[in-house]
């Protein structure tokens, strides 16, 4: 044992290299050897065949003598997956977000590595400053899901399959990261170059601009089309009712427990608006949408929130569900998650491990308030 960490001390980034290096050997090794086993029933199912089903507009993907086709009916879908076809839907399941967990950790630590070589990132002000690419990547997203209803309207998308597969999750968690990553860089060679006194300030003014381009094309969308349309009221809800809940959960935890506090300071409470965000979206996009004259309601893309509403829906008597619809846990789950994360983050931990602290709550932060603004933002657009 202390030989691993003395050597983990000693070469940490080789150390990364050899686990990803392994891992996707692994992965290519099997493919070759074992195909159907590793890449259709795996890869394929599980990872990349929803996406293609997705960016396709198709109710799933189903491959066939070693072809891939595409079925527009729920039923053909359901006929194929009873005939013991391997069949993809669009969205996620519980394979791949147990693997999109895997990766996310990775891929910290990787980023925690390359923040430690450019000597940046234990200051709380990277965590502001990556705000507005969490925002942008969810409204990065929502094109692609505008994209998906010119495709039923028959016109053409913004970007067409397969490059609109690099705003599907779960690559577009990579063309993000990877549009932030450049940002940092910019935003350090400015600060290094002494145009800049600090280089968040460059990295936050990015990202604003990619977020309002993104939301200023949604908007051209619903102005010209007819596919797209605007839903102020939905946006303005959710916003609302995701700061009354953050304000008020903050309040009872300063009230109650203040030392839940402590060691994130202000960055619990974006972390618990961005959450809910995300909770507060879902209960608007899955209950209230008739309601605000806002069109039908959504259909939920993550295993959890559908677990959530079913569950709900098995519990509560019908008279009780007609009041409060069946998403409503979905937004006490995720502010219970959120503060259970300010809780973890005690003072000693941010102090001692300033980095690693930060970008993990910018990570928890984001996979909140990344999906939630899609959510919000199909919502308030209709797609």
């Amino acid at each position: 044992m202390a030989g691993f960490s003395a050597r983990l001390d000693a070469d940490p980034e080789q150390l990364w290299l050899g686990v990803v290096g392994t891992l996707t050997t692994v992965l290519v090794v099997g493919t070759v050897l074992a195909r159907e086993l590793v890449y259709d029933r795996f890869i394929w199912q599980y990872f990349w065949g929803p996406v293609a089903a997705d960016g396709n507009g198709a109710q799933c993907a189903v491959i066939r003598d070693g072809d891939v086709s595409y079925l527009f009916s729920t039923t053909e879908c359901t006929s194929a997956e009873a005939a013991g076809e391997i069949v993809a839907y669009p969205g996620y399941t519980l394979v791949s977000e147990v693997g999109y967990v895997l990766v996310l950790l990775l891929a910290l630590v990787g980023v925690y590595l390359l923040l430690r070589r450019l000597a940046i990132g234990d200051s709380r002000s990277l965590f502001y400053a990556l705000f507005p690419f969490m925002l942008f990547g969810g409204a990065l997203r929502t094109i692609e899901d505008a994209g998906i209803a010119a495709l039923a309207a028959g016109s053409e998308p913004l970007i067409a399959f397969p490059w609109s597969a690099l705003i599907i999750s779960p690559f577009i968690y990579v063309t993000v990261f990877a549009m932030t990553l450049a940002a940092v860089g910019v935003g350090v060679t400015l600060e290094r170059r002494e145009v800049v006194d600090a280089y968040e300030y460059p990295v936050a003014a990015i990202g604003t601009l990619l977020l309002a381009a993104s939301v200023g094309y949604l908007t051209y969308l619903a102005v010209t089309t007819t596919y797209v349309s605007l839903r102020p009221q939905v946006l303005a809800v959710v916003v609302i009712g995701a700061t009354l809940s953050a304000a008020a959960t903050w309040l009872l935890i300063e009230r109650v427990a203040p030392a839940i506090n402590a060691g994130t300071g202000l960055m619990g409470l974006v972390l618990l608006w961005g959450h809910s965000i995300d909770g507060v979206a879902n209960v608007v996009g899955l209950d209230w949408m008739p309601a605000l004259g806002a069109g039908s309601n959504l259909v939920p893309k993550h295993p959890v929130n559908a677990a959530v509403v079913d569950i709900t829906g098995a519990v509560l008597p019908p008279s009780v569900l007609a009041v409060t619809g069946d998403t409503w846990p979905f937004l006490v789950l995720k502010l219970a998650a959120a503060t259970f994360v300010i809780w973890v983050f005690e003072p000693d931990l941010l102090e001692e491990s300033p980095r690693y602290s930060i970008l993990l709550l910018i990570a928890v932060l984001a996979v909140g308030l990344g999906p939630g603004t899609r959510d919000v933002l199909r919502a308030t657009f209709g797609v």
